[in-house]
């Protein structure tokens, strides 16, 4: 498996990306990875710290004559999105990521890459070895539980860090530095399960809307990628009340910031329907392929009719309408751009998860916004959608926007590093995702901070890649800004 990063260069920052990406760390389960980690600083003789809830700063000693400059904070989280394809068999919590390579791209059989943020860190591991940087004093930060909610960050203790420049390695996309975001809040409604036996003429079916690309619910959330739990819904909210079809449970959708890709529904119907919903399920696929030619092209609806057992028990008539109704009326996607940033995603909402369990049906949605009243609003909408079917709502904590700051010293200190190693300057840019920068800049008053990273496309999907040409960029960019720091 070594063999595909073999001559890929920075050597030291793709051997720590493969390293890590053998080291099982989903969200909230980040203790081998900081365990690597503290064994790269060990080896080294660096000092550090952990606060209560995990995070790490790594000390690097300054290169000789630059003890006095101000130190940098070079930040990454250590978790990732942990998703996989339907049909591969991966185990999160021990199994290596698979890596695979595909002209300038390294991708994973049939997971997540991790790319987001692994790239981020194996370029701090790579600065805290490297003898060869002309830097000032360093403060590598690793923060834990970035991909569900940016818990870490809230998290970190306040005394943790003495520099007031932060570069922040989370960003993904080649040429650009990033100096805002979005803020975000997770809004749940949780409807109590209204069940009863299903009429004893029926028989079980599998409908699955499956194939879709996903991927992140902030960046790619304007490309028009389907949403597989609003295109099972808008088929069952249209075809079950015309065949009598008898819902027993809808589940889609595993991670809050992914758009779904996968939803199925297990269904009763009459077994002379059974035609009538093959015409419809036809009549749909035909529809999703013209809806969905350019953003989601392997999109498909199944119908299992052999595999599923019928169930015990079929949501009441009632229920079943209150469930499709939510559902279809919840909104996903763009709600609002921005009037200052051209072609910048303002506020948005991704309906993430729906889960039948024993208890009740649970939705997951995610709200986000560079505006905090709009962020609110969206909120609001999903919590009065949520009460016309008396569910119960529940709300996450809210994480702030990063205001942008365009007279930053650090960002001027950028623009020129990038213009004199590429002969360009950078794209300057917002991004309509959580960063930790926002989180950050209200804990350190006055830190100035930017965000740069590679090209990484379907960020939290099983599709996501790295190119690796824009690795070295990064990795150039990355040393010629600290060496200009400490000048």
């Amino acid at each position: 498996m070594k063999e595909i990063i073999q001559g890929l260069e920075p050597q030291r920052l793709w051997h720590h990306f493969y390293e890590i990406s053998r080291i099982p760390r989903c969200s909230k389960h980040e203790d081998m990875v900081r365990s690597y980690v503290l064994d790269i600083a060990g080896r080294n003789g660096l000092a550090y710290r952990t606060d209560s809830i995990g995070n790490l700063v790594i000390r690097v000693h300054a290169g000789q004559g630059h003890e006095t400059c101000p130190p940098v904070v070079l930040q990454a989280h250590l978790d990732m999105v942990c998703e996989n394809e339907k049909d591969t068999q991966h185990d999160f919590e021990k199994d290596p990521i698979r890596l695979t390579r595909h002209g300038d791209w390294i991708g994973a059989e049939g997971t997540t890459l991790g790319a987001d943020n692994g790239i981020g860190v194996a370029a701090s591991l790579a600065v805290m070895e490297s003898k060869d940087v002309d830097h000032g004093p360093i403060e590598c930060l690793f923060t834990v539980d970035e991909e569900t909610g940016l818990t870490g960050a809230t998290g970190l203790a306040p005394d943790m860090l003495e520099g007031r420049m932060l570069i922040n390695t989370d960003t993904e996309e080649d040429g650009a530095v990033y100096i805002g975001c979005a803020g975000g809040k997770d809004t749940q409604l949780c409807l109590d399960l209204q069940i009863e036996q299903p009429p004893p003429n029926y028989v079980p079916a599998r409908i699955r809307i499956g194939g879709l690309q996903g991927g992140h619910s902030g960046i790619d959330i304007h490309r028009g990628r389907g949403n597989a739990i609003k295109l099972l819904t808008r088929f069952l909210w249209q075809h079950a009340p015309l065949m009598d079809l008898r819902v027993a449970g809808i589940n889609g959708g595993s991670k809050h910031n992914a758009i779904p890709r996968d939803c199925e529904a297990l269904v009763c119907l009459p077994h002379e329907a059974i035609p009538a919903l093959q015409d419809a399920a036809a009549q749909y696929r035909t529809m999703i392929r013209e809806e969905f030619a350019l953003a989601d092209p392997n999109a498909f609806l199944a119908i299992e009719q052999d595999s599923p057992d019928k169930p015990g028990a079929v949501f009441t008539p009632a229920f079943q309408n209150h469930v499709l109704n939510v559902l279809y009326g919840l909104p996903h996607g763009i709600m609002a751009m921005s009037q200052a940033v051209q072609g910048l995603v303002q506020t948005s909402n991704n309906l993430a998860i729906v889960k039948t369990d024993g208890s009740e049906v649970r939705l997951v949605t995610s709200q986000r916004s560079s505006m905090p009243t709009e962020l609110e609003d969206v909120s609001h909408m999903v919590c009065a959608i949520g009460r016309q079917a008396d569910a119960r709502i529940l709300h996450g904590d809210p994480y702030p926007a990063w205001k942008p700051n365009p007279d930053s010293h650090l960002l001027s200190t950028a623009k020129s590093v990038h213009k004199s190693l590429f002969g360009v300057a950078p794209k300057i840019k917002a991004v309509h995702a959580g960063l930790e920068c926002g989180i950050i800049g209200d804990k350190f008053p006055g830190m100035d901070m930017i965000s740069f990273g590679p090209t990484i496309l379907d960020a939290h999907s099983p599709t996501e890649r790295v190119q690796i040409s824009t690795v070295g960029r990064f990795w150039i960019f990355l040393v010629g800004l600290l060496e200009r720091l400490a000048a």
